[in-house]
């Protein structure tokens, strides 16, 4: 093998690339918390039983589960591109991530309400509680709590899927090491490198909702 290594372009630009790590890790925390606010909604809307809007949840979460990621990206990049609806790489990433992510999420709240007792329900409202605020103030926090470690898994897929930006010109993490890359040659270097700071980022993440975690359910 007669490769030879140069790390020094690599380290000269390590402000860039920490700078595009922040921005994958921008997008990826505002495509979760989108994510959680419409797939809160999907789960509701699908099990609420109304045939007039069931359909709508149904379809948003089988095309999210059941179809390739970057499918969606292109979806949003291209596909709304045909019809004069032109976004920036930015929204591109956030708006497919989003859709992803609500999908997923969906399917995950649905399975904490299921785990909690209709017993709940009936005595928030035997005490006077409307249902949404036994809903907010009852039910809500306890499939948080049942659906965390989850979603935490939701949100390191966020991070890693967002390299994907990269293909509709989206200069995050995998973004930004490409267009470097292709300026020094220096490829398995750069990418080397970009690999330990995805891994850094994930090992964050798990440590942060660990801490949480400890915080939230210690007792």
């Amino acid at each position: 093998m007669d490769y030879t290594f140069h790390w020094r372009p690599v380290f000269r630009k390590l402000p860039d690339l920490l700078e595009a790590a922040l921005v994958t890790l921008e997008v990826a925390v505002l495509s979760m918390l989108i994510g959680i606010l419409i797939g809160l909604v999907l789960a509701l809307i699908r099990m609420s039983g109304r045939r007039s809007t069931v359909w709508f949840a149904v379809g948003w979460i089988e095309i999210a589960r059941n179809t390739p990621a970057l499918l969606q990206l292109f979806f949003f990049g291209f596909g709304l591109g045909a019809f004069g609806f032109h976004l920036s790489p930015y929204m591109i990433v956030l708006c497919g991530l989003s859709f992803n992510n609500a999908g997923y999420l969906a399917e995950n709240f649905r399975g904490g309400f299921n785990a909690i007792p209709d017993t709940q329900y009936r005595a928030a409202r035997s005490l006077g509680m409307t249902a949404i605020q036994t809903y907010v103030r009852i039910i809500i926090p306890q499939v948080f709590r049942i659906v965390y470690y989850p979603m935490t898994n939701q949100m390191v897929w966020a991070v890693l899927m967002s390299s994907l930006g990269m293909l509709v010109g989206f200069r995050e993490l995998t973004g930004e090491t490409q267009f470097l890359a292709s300026k020094t040659f220096r490829i398995f270097e750069y990418f080397l490198f970009t690999a330990a700071i995805y891994y850094g980022l994930v090992k964050i993440i798990l440590g942060a909702s660990r801490l949480i975690a400890w915080r939230l359910f210690r007792y």
